[in-house]
């Protein structure tokens, strides 16, 4: 068995400090995401409460002048904004209401799928649940004892609010002619090949001919032209770039 390329695996008792949420898709395919805590989520809360505040303000003094006509649509107004904003929003916009997209922050179901209809009414239904007995006690409380910071209502729905990542940029390699590696390596000595090469740029010569030496004993590379080889392998192992 060739040697590895890695170091050992950190003990067990890291991964207890890790606060983000793994799930695996239908296809196969491992997603990691980042649930949002109680603070981030309260402040997105407010944002959107701003919102809505403000928009039934003006509308209320608009129809004001209407009389009781004017105020029966404002009450109706009331209704729909009350318990249709977020849901709209959330499921129309990718999960992200206008204070939740300000935070960076999005709904989605556990298994990481954008949230539907039956979900986002559940949860957004459900808040006069985490409301009592008053100020959002119950949500908070949940918020706070609950692993991934859920409150009941997406506890009930099924849901997970966490924080939008941005799509990786595809990393910039240095010029090498692709070439195999000279066994098969498994994925994390792949990922170790491919991080000293996206890192390269950034190292001083002697860092890099120090982890380049490294990573070549175990490929029986000779040292003097280890980084080149090092590269031509992370290019192949990364494909054709455009």
């Amino acid at each position: 068995m060739p040697p590895s390329l890695t170091s050992p695996s950190p003990p067990a008792a890291a991964a207890l400090l890790d606060t983000r949420y793994r799930v695996e898709t239908p296809e196969g395919i491992d997603l990691t995401l980042r649930p949002a805590g109680l603070v981030p989520r309260a402040l997105a809360f407010s944002v959107d409460l701003a919102i809505r505040g403000v928009f039934l303000l003006l509308v209320y003094l608009g129809l004001s002048l209407l009389g009781q006509f004017g105020m029966g649509l404002a009450a109706v107004l009331l209704f729909l904004v009350t318990w249709w904003y977020m849901v709209l929003f959330e499921v129309l916009n990718q999960g992200r209401s206008p204070g939740k997209q300000l935070l960076g922050l999005r709904v989605v179901h556990d298994d990481g799928t954008p949230i539907g209809w039956p979900a986002s009414l559940t949860r957004n239904l459900l808040r006069f649940v985490d409301l009592l007995p008053f100020a959002y006690t119950f949500g908070l409380l949940s918020c706070l004892y609950h692993p991934h910071f859920k409150r009941l209502g997406d506890i009930a729905a099924g849901t997970l609010v966490v924080y939008r990542d941005l799509p990786p940029a595809r990393p910039n390699l240095p010029e090498a002619q692709p070439q195999q590696a000279p066994f098969a390596l498994s994925l994390a000595e792949q990922r170790a090949l491919l991080g000293f090469a996206e890192r390269a740029e950034g190292l001083s010569a002697a860092r890099r001919a120090e982890l380049a030496g490294l990573l070549a004993e175990p490929l029986d590379l000779p040292p003097e032209q280890a980084e080149r080889h090092l590269h031509g392998i992370a290019r192949g192992l990364l494909g054709p770039t455009p």
